[in-house]
Formats: structure tokens, C-alpha cells, sequence
């Protein structure tokens, strides 16, 4: 069984910065091609950001160039390093197993303008 816990959301002002991470307990093959996902109110999820197991990295167009995904591997932890956050990024934050297809919980990020 693979556990997922996310961490680090919060509610910050236009222009801010926030860094999440998501811990994976469990099997040890749980843990690659790790994605971030995000659920605004009111819309479907979207896919984020994602590391895959040779740590290539790819992004949703709407986040290139301020968000960055990385994972620390002795620590079973993914990050996403937002930067530049706009008021639209303002959702739930989930990471994903896509080897497992397992989900975290989710954390809020509020952006105010």
C-alpha cells in the first residue's frame, strides 16, 4: 500500500512564492514518474507538472517558466517550487503516483490579487 502527503500550501498575495512538498510512504516502486496535479473551484483537474524515473521534467503551459517540479530521492519527496503566483493558480494541489496511480489528499493554495 503507498501512502501520499502533501504539504507546504498556504495563501499568499499575487507575485508570491510557495514550495510544496508530497512524501511517499509505502512500496519503493511507487515512487516515479511523479505528477502534480491541481483542481480549481468549479473546474476539472489539470495535469501540472511532472518528473518521470530518468528526471525529465514537463509542464502545463500555464506554469512554464514559474513553477518547478524536482524530487529528492534518500527522502521519497517530490517538490513544486511555485514562483510568479498569479490569483488563477488558486486550486487544490495534489501529487500522483502514475507507477502506483495513487493519489495524495491535496493541499489549498490561495492566490490574492
Amino acid at each position: 500500500q503507498v501512502q501520499l502527503v502533501e504539504s507546504g500550501g498556504g495563501s499568499v498575495q499575487a507575485g508570491g512564492s510557495l514550495r510544496l512538498s508530497c512524501v511517499v510512504y509505502g512500496y519503493t516502486y511507487c515512487w516515479y514518474d511523479m505528477c502534480w496535479y491541481r483542481q480549481a473551484p468549479g473546474k476539472e483537474r489539470e495535469f501540472v507538472s511532472g518528473i518521470d524515473s530518468d528526471g525529465r521534467t514537463s509542464y502545463a503551459d500555464s506554469v512554464k517558466g514559474r513553477f518547478t517540479i524536482s524530487q529528492d530521492n534518500a527522502k521519497n519527496t517530490l517538490y513544486l517550487q511555485m514562483n510568479s503566483l498569479k490569483p488563477e493558480d488558486t486550486a487544490i494541489y495534489y501529487c500522483k503516483t502514475e507507477s502506483c496511480k495513487s493519489w495524495g489528499r491535496g493541499t489549498q493554495v490561495t492566490v490574492s490579487s
